[in-house]
């Protein structure tokens, strides 16, 4: 008989001998989905975060901080910065004839998360007659606008989800001013879900915010013009800000974001795959040690221990692959689409959804079937370096 046959016809008879084994097999089974379910766990949470902040910014506007500034909240602009920001090359027309531009604050407020009633940081973020004309992908849910000079607020979709007290009508306290909530808006997959917006002369206002604001907003005719729109706000000495578009600004905010959470994750997951491989080299050793006169009668009619080696390793990857299915259908089932929040860049929570993917569901079942292939290797070299004649 060939090799080839050998080998196919032993890992044949090694797994459908699995049920003879099927506490330590499942115990093997169980330990690998474990460690599936939880890396992926951990990279749906990044992938999600990451994709909500993707899919925030636009190509067609520009946003505008101080120069070295790396998010909103440690930049400032004046008055005096925002007219001259008007004034730049290929800035789209708003609906009364003058620039489309929105000057913004963004401020850390507490709210109580849902989850767990405990305080956590808020965006509150004040805006002009301009903040949803620049924000298209943005829609009035349920209510209303805030009234320009009144204490009123409007709350993302997102943020709502995971912050209690927000609902339509409710009154909330922020330092010593009160507050009501007139409006719900939604604008899906963004992180603009996750903020309040209040009107910005009002928010100067209560929080001795002066005449100043932090960022603005420019919407541009096309996203052609952005080269030399942010060649305009770089050159003119009277600005001394930076220009991005929000696409390229909200793609670094989660790149920077996301990577932590895969750093957290990709460990977690190494430590899990130590304790699911120790579980594995002791099923696969047992099923050697159990089957020792089963081998040695092969090798004494022929078969060689490279059979033995393959057999060994195929039904370690069999158990892996089992267990990467299970933690996967688990993961899907629990975790796909979860709402959950994070700190974001500015120390806010940012409200998304867990997303899994194809190519993280690829990483784990990888990482499942290095756990079976290092599982299998050793007890396989075993079995094939067995002497056949002491075996029986």
């Amino acid at each position: 008989m060939s090799l080839l046959n050998q080998t196919g016809s032993v890992i044949l008879m090694n797994i459908r001998s699995i049920p003879q084994r099927l506490w330590m097999s499942l115990a093997t089974v169980v330990s690998i989905a474990l460690v599936v379910a939880v890396l992926l766990g951990f990279l749906a949470l990044a992938n999600g975060f990451r994709q909500t902040l993707k899919g925030s910014g636009s190509p067609d506007v520009a946003i505008v901080l101080r120069d070295g500034s790396q998010s909103e909240i440690n930049s400032t602009l004046s008055r005096e910065q925002i007219d001259l920001l008007g004034q730049g090359p290929g800035v789209r027309a708003a609906a009364d004839g003058g620039p489309l531009v929105s000057a913004e604050l963004l401020l850390i407020v507490d709210g109580i998360k849902r989850s767990t009633g405990t305080k956590a940081n808020m965006p509150l973020r004040g805006i002009g007659p301009n903040g949803l004309a620049v924000r298209q992908q943005v829609r009035l849910k349920e209510g209303r606008m805030f009234a320009p000079g009144s204490n009123e607020i409007v709350v993302g979709a997102g943020l709502l989800r995971e912050f209690s007290g927000f609902e339509m009508g409710k009154t909330v306290r922020f330092g010593a001013q009160t507050w009501r909530v007139v409006g719900v808006f939604e604008a899906p997959g963004t992180v603009f879900e996750s903020e309040l917006w209040a009107d910005a002369p009002v928010v100067q206002s209560l929080f001795n915010r002066g005449s100043s604001f932090q960022t603005a907003r420019v919407a541009l005719n096309s996203p052609a013009d952005l080269a030399a729109y942010t060649a305009y706000v770089g050159s003119d000495p009277r600005l001394q800000l930076q220009a991005q578009s929000e696409l390229a600004y909200f793609a670094a905010q989660a790149e920077r974001s996301g990577l932590l959470i895969r750093y957290i994750g990709w460990p977690l997951g190494v430590i899990m795959s130590i304790g699911a491989l120790a579980g594995a080299l002791n099923t696969m050793y047992a099923s050697v040690s159990a089957r020792a006169t089963e081998i040695a009668t092969l090798r004494v009619i022929g078969f060689s221990g490279v059979s033995a080696l393959m057999g060994t390793m195929c039904e370690a990857l069999v158990l892996s692959f089992i267990g990467a299915l299970l933690g996967t259908a688990v993961c899907g089932l629990l975790f796909n689409g979860l709402s959950a929040s994070t700190l974001g860049a500015g120390f806010t929570q940012v409200a998304f959804r867990l997303q899994m993917g194809p190519e993280l569901v690829l990483q784990a079942v990888m990482l499942a079937l290095v756990i079976g292939f290092v599982g299998g290797m050793l007890p396989g070299i075993r079995a094939a370096r067995q002497r056949p004649l002491l075996a029986l």
